[in-house]
C-alpha cells in the first residue's frame, strides 16, 4: 500500500471535510489522531485506530460517512478498512467497510473495561493529563471580538457578555441552543476568555458533553470518584457542549447533577450548549432538564443575510484575501444555513480562485459552488415548502393556495410564506402568486410576523427548525 500522492490527497481531502462538518472537539478526539494508507489505484483505504474501543466508535459514527466522501471524491467506489494500529495490539484486527451506509454492522459489545454500565460514551477519548495539570481547553482566537453580531444572536451575545463579566450572579445557567454552526461554542469560549483576561486565577473549564461522559466512565473503572468530584466541583466557570449527549446515559447524568448543584452553592457558573431548547430534550432526566431551564435560555438563529455578507467579508480578510462585497451577496444568499458551511463555501472560492488564477467574482463563485447550487436549486422550491408544511400541520396542500382563513389553515400558510421567503431566491410578489395570486403585502405581513414570533416562541422556533432541516435534506 502506499500513502504518497493523490491517496494521501484523498485521505487528507476526506479529513478536511469532516474538520468543517464536526464540532471542534469531536474533530479532535475522534479523527485528527487517525492515520490511513490508500491503494495507488484508490480502492481500498485503510485507516488506523488506536485501540478496540475506538475502532467500534469509529465504525459506528463514522464510516459510512468516510466512505461515502472518500467515493464521492474519487469518483468510483472505495472500500474503506478499519485496522487496530499495530503498535498498539500485536494481532491486527479489523473489519471491512463498502462505501455503503447500509453494510455497517452494529458495534460490538464491549469487552470488560472499556466502557461500563453499557455507555456508548468515550472511554479512552482524550490522553490522561500529568498529575496536577489543569487545562482549560480554551481556543484564545473565539472572541467577542472575532464574533460578528446580528440580530440572529444579538439576545446570546448579550447574555454571554454579562456572564463574563459578572459571573455566578443573574442568567446562571445559561442554556444556548440552535442547530449547528451557528456560534454557540464561539459564544463560550468568548465566555470563558474574557472572564480569564479580567480574573487570571479564575478556574476555567470547557469541554464537550462526550468528554465528560468519558471523564465518568474513567472514574467509575478506576474507583477515582473523589478526584473527579475535587475537579469539576472546584471550578468558578464550567462551559460544556451539546449536552443532548447525555441522553441515555444514567449515571453520567446522575454525576452532572452533583457537579451542577454544587457549582451554584458556591456561585460558579455554568454555560451550556444544546441542539435543542431544555424541554425539547429527550432521555434527559427531568430533574436535570428542570435545573437547564431554570436560569435563561436563549436561541441562536440562523445568520441573517447582512450578517451572512459581513461573516464572508471578515473571514475572507482573515484569509488575507478580498471577497467583493456583490459576491460576499451572492454566496450569502446561496448559503443559508449556518456559518460553517459559509466557511466551507468561502474556502472552495478562494482555492479554485488561487488554483485557477482568476479574481473572485459571482461567476467564478457560481463555478466554485456548482455541486451546492445544484443540490440547491434541486432541493428548495416552494412547491416543496407548501408540501412540507402542508404535511407537517395536517392540512390540504390545495389550502395554500385557497382563500380560507381559519387559523387552522392561515398559520401554516404564514409559516409556509416565510419559509420560501427564507429559503428561496423568489421574489414577494413571485411567492404571492404561488400563494393563490395573493399581493405582495400579504407575504410580506406574513413574513415579518412569523419573524417576530419565531423571537419570542420556542415551540414555533422549535417547528421553524424541523421544518428547515426538513427541507435542507
Amino acid at each position: 500500500m502506499s500513502s504518497e500522492g493523490v491517496g494521501a490527497s484523498l485521505w487528507q481531502a476526506c479529513v478536511d471535510q469532516l474538520a468543517q462538518e464536526l464540532s471542534e472537539q469531536q474533530f479532535n478526539t475522534w479523527i485528527k489522531p487517525l492515520t490511513a494508507q490508500v491503494t495507488d489505484d484508490l480502492t481500498r483505504m485503510t485507516i488506523f485506530v488506536a485501540n478496540r474501543f475506538k475502532l467500534d466508535w469509529i465504525r459506528a459514527q463514522y464510516a459510512a460517512r468516510i466512505a461515502d466522501m472518500a467515493e464521492r471524491l474519487s469518483g468510483q467506489p472505495v472500500a474503506v478498512e478499519l485496522a487496530l494500529a499495530p503498535r498498539e495490539i500485536p494481532v491486527r484486527q479489523s473489519v471491512t467497510v463498502q462505501a455503503v451506509p447500509s453494510s455497517i454492522s452494529e458495534p460490538e459489545p464491549l469487552r470488560p473495561g472499556d466502557g461500563p454500565m453499557g455507555m456508548s460514551g468515550m472511554g479512552g477519548a482524550a490522553p490522561d493529563e500529568p498529575a496536577g495539570a489543569f487545562k482549560n481547553r480554551l481556543n484564545p482566537q473565539l472572541t467577542f471580538d472575532s464574533l460578528v453580531e446580528g440580530s440572529a444572536n444579538r439576545m446570546a451575545r448579550a447574555a454571554a457578555m454579562h456572564v463574563a463579566g459578572t459571573p455566578g450572579h443573574l442568567y446562571n445557567p445559561l442554556f444556548i441552543y440552535g442547530g449547528v454552526g451557528l456560534g454557540k461554542t464561539h459564544l463560550m469560549h468568548a465566555v470563558g476568555n474574557k472572564l480569564l483576561a479580567d480574573k487570571p486565577d479564575a478556574k476555567i473549564l470547557y469541554l464537550h458533553a462526550e468528554q465528560f461522559v468519558s471523564d465518568v466512565v474513567k472514574a467509575y473503572q478506576r474507583k477515582t470518584f473523589d478526584e473527579f468530584k475535587e475537579r469539576y466541583h472546584s471550578l468558578d466557570l464550567l462551559l460544556i457542549d451539546d449536552v443532548q449527549f447525555f441522553a441515555n446515559k444514567d449515571r453520567t447524568q446522575e454525576e452532572f447533577f452533583n457537579a451542577f448543584e454544587a457549582l451554584l452553592a458556591k456561585k460558579s457558573h455554568i454555560v451550556m450548549t444544546s441542539d435543542t431548547y431544555p424541554k425539547g430534550l429527550t432521555d434527559i432526566h427531568e430533574r436535570l432538564v428542570s435545573r437547564f431551564d431554570s436560569g435563561l435560555t436563549v436561541a441562536i438563529e440562523p445568520p441573517e443575510l447582512e450578517m451572512r455578507v459581513a461573516i464572508l467579508i471578515n473571514k475572507a480578510a482573515a484569509e488575507s484575501a478580498e471577497m467583493p462585497e456583490e459576491v460576499a451577496f451572492f454566496v450569502a444568499k446561496n448559503v443559508r444555513s449556518n456559518v460553517r458551511e459559509l466557511e466551507g463555501a468561502l474556502r472552495k472560492i478562494l482555492a479554485y480562485s488561487r488554483f485557477n488564477q482568476k479574481e473572485v467574482s459571482i461567476q467564478l463563485a457560481r463555478e466554485a459552488l456548482r455541486d451546492l447550487l445544484s443540490i440547491q436549486n434541486r432541493q428548495i422550491s416552494v412547491e416543496n415548502i407548501q408540501k412540507t408544511v402542508a404535511d407537517y400541520y395536517k392540512i390540504k396542500v390545495a389550502d395554500m393556495y385557497s382563500k380560507k382563513r381559519p387559523a387552522s389553515i392561515a398559520r401554516p400558510r404564514q409559516i409556509a410564506m416565510y419559509l420560501a421567503k427564507e429559503l428561496t431566491q423568489k421574489s414577494l410578489p413571485e411567492i404571492g402568486e404561488l400563494f393563490g395570486g395573493r399581493d405582495h403585502t400579504t407575504v410580506l405581513h406574513a413574513v415579518r410576523k412569523i419573524s417576530g414570533e419565531r423571537q419570542q416562541l420556542t415551540e414555533l422556533n422549535q417547528q421553524l427548525h424541523v421544518l428547515e432541516q426538513t427541507l435542507k435534506g
